[in-house]
């Protein structure tokens, strides 16, 4: 079965000029063999009906009624002999024999074939029948022991001779001559037919595979076409799915972030304003704002511990709700998303930041934009807790749909195997961009740290 493989891995004009070039050979061998024959015995044959009109134009005058005649007699066989041993025809002429329609030889240049009975073949059946019987072949009848002699090829041609009045065959001429010619003409004749089929055959050949071998370049274009599409839309599958796991994952972590979220803004709330509201609540109930006779100076100092915890508490309320709502930026293009968190990092920090914008993409979607927000957000107070706020830069590119932002710093840098996997920053940052189907990365060093995201954004709306 492995050649059937190797042939089934071969190209379909290359199958068709093996497979078509054998058959139009065997197909040229059979048309050469069959039209070289046709040819042969349309030559033999006309070279025969020629010759035998011409003898039997000599010959007929000289024949008694061979209805009535057994054997020749003496003065008709004379005058065969003298006109078949003279002159051109007898030059031409081997031998010459005059059959009866029972086998017996009425008259032969050759005496001692005279009166002798041998089987009726085929050829003299035929010609009894009225047909022209014409063979250019090496003698092989009984009778034709001399003929057979001269082991040469020899024209033998069997004549009907007819009666006028009727039609009917009553004696046969069989004479063979030398036929010099018939052999180079039949040898230019083959050589001819074999030539013309030959040509013939080719040229369909090869117009038969120029046609073919151009479908097959055709088929073959549309056949790797449809591989590599097979192959693009096989590699994009691979990737959906890699992204859907992504995205899975993601999602299981987000949700798992958001419990933990949850819980920190409820200890913050608790550890923070709470704290202060609980402690105003308790100076409420004390003594010296329950009893009368405290004095009015006593009363006004504990009225304002009171009224600083609460002061303090609903600044800690407003720092965490700002931390946690964002500006109307729906509407907004990444420069000024850009420009708005930073604004707010150096009002907050007393810091500078350097900020390099290069913008010419298209719209955003709004979550795109709310984890540009968030991720330089989220950075930048990292690189101020963590790195000391040392030159700060927020780079962010949009061009042709891919965004790319960086927040970096030159402060001492970090160890990130050392990082909680229950830290909300970094892991916070990771999820988010993980979810949008982006790429997070983080370098850092004794150089400082650079934090990046990059991702083809979805179309607005989506």
């Amino acid at each position: 079965m492995n050649w059937l493989r190797r042939w089934n891995a071969r190209s379909l004009a290359s199958q068709f000029f093996i497979a078509g070039g054998l058959v139009s050979i065997a197909a040229m061998f059979l048309v050469g063999i069959l039209v070289t024959n046709l040819i042969e015995d349309a030559v033999i044959h006309n070279s025969g009906a020629a010759t035998a009109l011409y003898v039997d134009s000599v010959v007929a005058p000289l024949l008694p009624d061979m209805q009535t005649e057994s054997l020749l007699d003496e003065g008709s066989a004379q005058a065969l002999d003298e006109t078949l041993g003279q002159g051109a025809l007898g030059r031409r002429l081997v031998s010459f024999k005059l059959w009866r329609n029972d086998g017996t030889i009425l008259y032969s240049n050759e005496k001692e074939l005279v009166g002798q009975k041998f089987p009726v073949n085929g050829k003299l059946q035929k010609a009894f029948a009225g047909s022209l019987v014409a063979r250019y072949d090496v003698a092989d009848d009984p009778e034709s022991g001399a003929e057979r002699a001269l082991g040469k090829p020899l024209m033998e041609i069997y004549n009907p001779v007819l009666q006028p009045w009727s039609g009917q065959a009553v004696a046969v001429l069989e004479f063979y001559e030398t036929a010099e010619g018939l052999r180079d003409s039949l040898a230019h004749a083959r050589l001819q037919s074999w030539g013309a089929v030959a040509a013939v055959t080719g040229i369909f050949f090869l117009v038969l595979s120029a046609l073919v071998f151009r479908g097959s370049r055709t088929i073959e274009a549309q056949r790797k076409d449809l591989k590599e599409r097979v192959r693009e839309l096989s590699a994009l599958l691979a990737e959906n799915r890699r992204l859907q796991r992504r995205l899975q994952r993601a999602s299981q972590r987000v949700a798992a972030l958001n419990e933990t979220y949850l819980r920190s803004i409820g200890a913050d709330l608790h550890d923070g304003p709470a704290q202060h509201i609980a402690y105003a609540s308790l100076r409420l109930d004390s003594d010296l704002l329950v009893n009368a006779s405290t004095e009015p100076k006593a009363r006004e100092k504990e009225l304002a511990w009171i009224r600083s915890s609460l002061a303090e508490a609903m600044t800690e309320i407003r720092n965490i709700c700002s931390g946690l709502v964002l500006p109307q930026i729906e509407k907004s293009s990444i420069t000024e998303i850009v420009l708005r968190v930073v604004e707010a990092h150096q009002r907050k920090t007393e810091t500078f930041v350097e900020t390099i914008i290069d913008e010419d993409g298209p719209e955003l979607a709004t979550a795109v934009k709310i984890c540009i927000y968030r991720f330089i957000q989220e950075a930048l107070n990292n690189a101020y807790r963590h790195g000391g706020g040392v030159q700060q830069t927020v780079k962010a590119v949009s061009h042709d749909g891919h965004v790319c932002v960086e927040v970096s710093d030159r402060g001492d840098g970090f160890d990130p195997t050392a990082v909680r996997p229950t830290s909300l920053g970094l892991t916070g940052l990771r999820e988010r961009v993980d979810s949008l189907g982006g790429f997070f990365d983080i370098k850092t060093g004794e150089g400082g740290t650079t934090v990046t995201m990059t991702f083809e954004p979805m179309e607005a709306g989506d």
